[in-house]
């Protein structure tokens, strides 16, 4: 396992994590993210698929539970998922509704509030913690397979001057 740790002085930051994000990731990853309500996820998943080349509006999955977006990831188009579970009212509905067949090699698939998919969600290849700390946000992001390390290793944050 790897980690990295940051502080994100303000929602700017925020962006720009989720922007250098983008280009690290890679088809086929599942990536967790963690943190109280307001903690900053959507933000971050928002940023992130921005600067992946999303022009249009990013919604929060929260009552979907799921939102498609076509991305550009290393040159290559990939579908990229984000999912919300806060609403979910159990692991089961996850799989009624057909979710499981994202988790592909092909797909990215970005998941908050993993913990309400619990014993039905694939492993993930990083978890992104983040936690309210004064007027900005903690950041803990932690690699947990060869995708996962690759990424962190691909990361160029913070921004160099």
């Amino acid at each position: 396992m790897r980690q990295l740790k940051f502080y994100l002085p303000d929602e700017a930051a925020t962006r720009e994590l989720g922007a250098a994000l983008a280009p690290a990731l890679a088809p086929g990853m599942v990536v967790y993210l963690h943190g109280d309500l307001g903690a900053g996820k959507t933000a971050l998943v928002r940023a992130l698929l921005h600067a992946a080349g999303h022009a249009g509006h990013v919604k929060s999955p929260t009552y979907t539970l799921a939102e498609p977006y076509q991305v550009r990831l290393g040159g290559q188009a990939v579908e990229t998922i984000h999912f919300d579970l806060y609403r979910m009212a159990s692991p089961e509905e996850f799989l009624e509704a057909g979710f499981r067949d994202y988790f592909n090699h092909q797909t990215v698939c970005l998941v908050e509030w993993p913990e309400k998919g619990d014993k039905v969600l694939p492993p993930p290849d990083m978890h992104v913690l983040l936690q309210v700390s004064g007027q900005g946000r903690e950041v803990e992001l932690h690699a947990l397979s060869d995708l996962g390390i690759q990424c962190l290793d691909r990361l160029r944050y913070p921004p160099s001057p």
